[in-house]
């Protein structure tokens, strides 16, 4: 008995030392830990903006295609956004930011973190847009017969009534579209932007560490996205109070 609890305490004391000296060689040595530092600076910034982006563009999207299913007006605009929404939506995010970077941007000396900000900003907005218009068409259509019955223009109406409820509905999805946005992030490095992701590569290749770099990398991920379900969550608890009342 005595043998064997020595001999599982020396294979923890073995492994110990050994991830220590991993540890050490990954992220202290050359202060290599300042990569992912910048890394996860760079991953906030190109979500941050590009979910700024995202917003701006869905809501335009889908209140020119609502406002044209509710009136029949700008037709013409209303075929340009579903032909957005159709592709991107139905290509890959990575394929459309080497598209941007790589052609679309290919004359021109763009910074790598713009060029990823304006592609995933452009991606998220299609998203953003199927989210925002299908919570304006879940607004019952007597709410908009009510706006006008009380002298309201249509544009009064979607403000005043139909967008505040809407916006309601949707808050917990358009929450859940960011932390999609957060985790697409990580292909950014297909420009060589020096993202998340990417910071775990360099480390890699400078340590030849197969599995700490990447553990680590994950590990970031998966805080930032509890956290940010755990807000998610706690926000979706309030409106379901506020409707209890």
């Amino acid at each position: 008995m005595e043998n064997t609890i020595n001999g599982i305490s020396q294979i923890l004391s073995n492994w110990w030392t050994e991830f220590r000296a991993d540890f050490t060689n990954n992220f202290i040595d050359e202060n290599r830990w300042q990569f992912l530092w910048k890394g996860l600076l760079c991953t906030l910034q190109i979500t941050f903006f590009a979910a700024i982006i995202g917003i701006v563009i869905g809501f335009m999207v889908a209140l020119i295609r609502t406002t044209h299913m509710h009136t029949g007006k700008l037709r013409g605009l209303e075929a340009v956004c579903r032909l957005y929404t159709t592709v991107i939506r139905g290509t890959p995010v990575v394929t459309q930011l080497m598209i941007i970077y790589y052609v679309i941007f290919a004359s021109v000396n763009i910074d790598k973190t713009l060029a990823a900000i304006i592609a995933f900003g452009i991606n998220s907005g299609a998203y953003v847009a199927e989210i925002v218009r299908s919570g304006i068409m879940s607004i019952d259509r007597g709410q908009i017969e009510a706006g006008r019955s009380l002298g309201f223009g249509y544009v009064k109406t979607m403000w005043y009534i139909v967008m505040p409820q809407a916006l309601k509905n949707i808050l917990p999805a358009l929450a859940n579209e960011f932390i999609a946005l957060l985790k697409e992030t990580s292909v950014s490095g297909y420009i060589a932007t020096q993202d998340l992701a990417k910071a775990g590569d360099i480390i890699q290749s400078r340590t030849y560490s197969a599995y700490m770099p990447l553990i680590a990398v994950a590990l970031i991920y998966l805080v930032l996205v509890v956290g940010l379900t755990a807000g998610v969550n706690r926000l979706e608890r309030r409106l379901g109070r506020s409707d209890n009342r």
